[in-house]
């Protein structure tokens, strides 16, 4: 966690338009934005551009003199961003939900914790999944992301039949969940949870 003193400096430098100020916030965030909206129907240029609005947003705000930052500077661009993606959908006709005013508060910090989680998550996964060996790790692949039925996923690793290679399958996965969550545990002890 930074602490409020470093966040003020950073605004402060951001206000005077100091180069390492500007790289510092857009160094930690920028992953952070792209994922948001890469997971939320947008491109990686989409990124680009909504942080660059986000950045703007925040420049202009403490440029004014009056603004008084009462979260996380990481906080501040989430929220931002999310609602110019959100704004920016709606104009594309990619989203709609008459329930979700633009302007209504939502709760950005357990959001950009629940994201933050996932992308821990999706991490822990590939971790996961690369520690596994093979055949395991090619066997999921080609059922999971090439979506192979077992059939073909018994003639192509060489089992007598579809229902051993489910057997397979089935182990893999428990081998899987058991080195997920060996990483799980590892890495929330890791940060401080």
């Amino acid at each position: 966690m930074k602490s409020l003193i470093d966040e003020k400096e950073l605004l402060t430098g951001l206000a005077a338009s100091d180069k390492k100020a500007v790289e510092t916030i857009y160094q930690e965030n920028f992953n952070m934005v792209q994922a948001l909206i890469i997971n939320n129907n947008g491109s990686a240029d989409d990124a680009k551009d909504i942080f660059q609005e986000a950045m703007v947003v925040l420049y202009e705000k403490v440029r004014s003199g009056s603004f008084e930052l009462n979260c996380q500077i990481r906080t501040f661009v989430y929220s931002v961003s999310r609602r110019l993606w959100l704004k920016r959908l709606q104009q594309q006709n990619r989203y709609s939900d008459p329930g979700d005013s633009m302007e209504s508060v939502v709760a950005v910090e357990e959001d950009l914790e629940a994201h933050e989680q996932r992308n821990a998550e999706f991490e822990m996964m590939e971790k996961a999944i690369n520690n596994l060996g093979e055949p395991c790790k090619s066997l999921l692949e080609a059922y999971y992301l090439q979506k192979q039925n077992m059939q073909v996923i018994a003639s192509r690793f060489g089992y007598t039949n579809a229902d051993n290679a489910k057997n397979q399958k089935y182990k893999c996965l428990v081998r899987l969940k058991k080195i997920f969550f060996t990483h799980y545990k590892n890495g929330n002890s890791d940060r401080g949870h």
